[in-house]
């Protein structure tokens, strides 16, 4: 399994990150909206959630997307 990034502080409305698998939803794109204490808000990009709005804890995202 890949190693998750936290820290919530280095991320900001408007980046995209990866977000780890889970359940029977793959790892997918997001992009983030707000960044809460404990988690981030956005909409998945791609996958089955696109479109979708979220709000997965730091422990989920895996990296940041360079753009």
């Amino acid at each position: 399994m890949a190693k998750a990034i936290h820290g919530g502080p280095d991320l900001s409305p408007g980046q995209k990150v990866v977000i780890t698998a889970f359940d029977d939803i793959p790892e997918h794109s997001f992009e983030i909206s707000e960044v809460f204490d404990d988690c981030v808000g956005g909409y998945s990009l791609s996958g089955p959630l696109a479109g979708e709005y979220g709000e997965p804890d730091f422990s989920m995202i895996l990296r940041v997307i360079q753009d």
